[in-house]
């Protein structure tokens, strides 16, 4: 058996995968954002191993005799986010996360440092990234800074839990700013920018590789026979992009959680930090992939889920999702043409503005907008965010033909309809879609293990394909360039920051 933990924003995930690759449970546990001050965000590392251990508890309850069975672990998590040890390696402040913000002003001040840095990492300077982190830390927490040994991304201090060794895989360390992607190794001169050194990072290993082994104390606690090796791992898109069988160049897929994410795998290092696309390694050996981000997807979902009081999104896009099979509107929601446009900027975001301040607004709302419409408008703006997003991966280089879904949002085939509509793509929603990132760790387990990546690493059946609708690129088109129109009108606007 082979086990996969994905340390998500919201949730921790474990995954068992059985010997014959499929999989046979998982199991989830809660987890909260603390937002202390405005763009501000964090979390307690300590909440992750509690909620590791309970998920633990649980899956070892329902599947005794397969988790007794475990022989290697995967781990897939979060990224950019900040986890400072002490002298003794423990955190000395709560985690700073990739959605958090503050740290804009030490992303000029980086680039200012280090004026080819672009050319070392091939990615914008980004608040949510881990370098401008460390900057802050040293400019408003210098005493506390004075006290770093380590510094660690979330789910490798989840490793260091499990093995007592500080390891990272190139896919994670991407997001950092510290690392070269060409080169697969950390760069001297963007650490020396932080203040940092070699010695402050984890040692780093491809994500099918072995870190470390699980230390013999929980090996007695979990019930599990020895050894049970731990894999390199990696960030959570490209364990995604590992649990779908993306792995060769060209393939790739959408993922719809908190955030947004398109991905598609590259066989070179192809940066475009012009539009903000992130160019990161693949956390499988001599593979590269490109990426663009939203910081807000199904997260925009559950806002306007909260705000209009529905009980769950089920209920609140039921009739959208019910117009999918009317012949009358072929498939298409009244509100499709006349709701109002969404910015979907509630958190800032990343590709292709790169813009903490930016907001979202509902732009064009009339007395006669309901709930639907304003759950279309938050659908669709979402929709056209990626298709920004996907313009900008043709521009570095990147042609796609067509993209798996993925995460929570590939539950809504309303969702998955518009999305091939309006990028003008086909879209296939896949069995164990909404696995993510716990799956691809799994399978990274299944490799450290000694399985071959062409036995572990296949793509899912394709549950449906949708296919765009030239009847409705005419509609969708203007109301791109209508919501495309808006961010540049509106970004030298700002109210006060919302509490926190």
């Amino acid at each position: 058996m082979y086990l996969g933990i994905d340390l998500g924003t919201s949730e921790l995930k474990l995954l068992l995968l059985s010997g014959d690759l499929h999989v046979l449970d998982s199991v989830g546990e809660p987890l909260q954002v603390q937002r202390p001050q405005p763009l501000w965000a964090e979390q307690a590392p300590a909440d992750w191993w509690q909620a590791l251990q309970r998920a633990v508890h649980t899956l070892r309850q329902r599947q005794p005799e397969a988790w007794a069975q475990v022989q290697g672990i995967g781990l897939s998590g979060q990224m950019h986010g900040a986890v400072v040890l002490g002298a003794d390696m423990q955190p000395l402040r709560p985690a700073m996360l990739w959605n958090d913000g503050r740290s804009a002003a030490q992303c000029d001040a980086l680039l200012q440092a280090v004026p080819d840095l672009l050319t070392r990492c091939g990615n914008l300077a980004m608040p949510g990234f881990t370098a401008p982190k460390l900057l802050w830390l040293r400019d408003h927490e210098p005493a506390l800074f004075a006290q770093i040994t380590r510094v660690l991304l979330p789910k490798d201090h989840l490793r260091l839990q499990l093995t007592g060794d500080a390891f990272s895989d190139p896919s994670d360390a991407s997001g950092t700013l510290w690392l070269n992607p060409a080169t697969r190794d950390w760069d001297d001169t963007l650490l020396a920018a932080t203040g940092l050194a070699r010695c402050h990072m984890p040692r780093l290993v491809d994500g099918s590789a072995v870190s470390g082994q699980l230390r013999p104390a929980l090996l007695a606690d979990w019930g599990l026979r020895g050894p049970v090796w731990v894999a390199g791992g990696a960030g959570d898109n490209a364990a995604s992009a590992v649990g779908i069988g993306a792995v060769a160049p060209g393939q790739g897929f959408i993922s719809l959680g908190t955030s947004g994410v398109l991905f598609v795998v590259t066989d070179k290092f192809r940066p475009n930090p012009a539009q903000a696309v992130h160019a990161f390694c693949h956390t499988l050996p001599q593979r590269w992939h490109q990426m663009t981000v939203m910081l807000s997807a199904a997260s925009a979902l559950a806002w306007l889920q909260l705000l209009l009081g529905a009980a769950d999104a089920t209920s609140l896009m039921a009739p959208l999702e019910a117009s999918l099979a009317g012949v009358a509107h072929a498939g298409v929601h009244p509100d499709a043409a006349t709701a109002p446009i969404f910015l979907p900027y509630l958190s800032g975001e990343r590709t292709p503005h790169n813009d903490v301040h930016a907001r979202g607004c509902f732009f064009g709302l009339a007395a006669a907008h309901g709930a639907q419409a304003l759950t279309h408008a938050v659908l669709e703006g979402v929709a056209f965010g990626m298709a920004q997003g996907l313009q900008a991966l043709r521009d570095a280089g990147s042609p796609v033909q067509r993209l798996g879904l993925v995460g929570g949002g590939a539950r809504s085939a309303y969702w998955a309809q518009l999305h091939a509509d309006v990028l003008q793509v086909p879209i296939d929603t896949l069995d164990g879609g909404t696995a993510g990132g716990a799956l691809g760790a799994a399978r990274l387990a299944a490799l450290a293990c000694g399985r071959s990546e062409a036995e572990v690493c296949t793509a899912p059946a394709v549950q449906r394909c949708f296919e765009p609708r030239a009847a409705l690129a005419g509609l969708l088109q203007q109301r791109l360039a209508l919501f495309s129109a808006l961010y540049p009108r509106l970004k030298d606007l700002h109210l006060p920051q919302a509490g926190a």
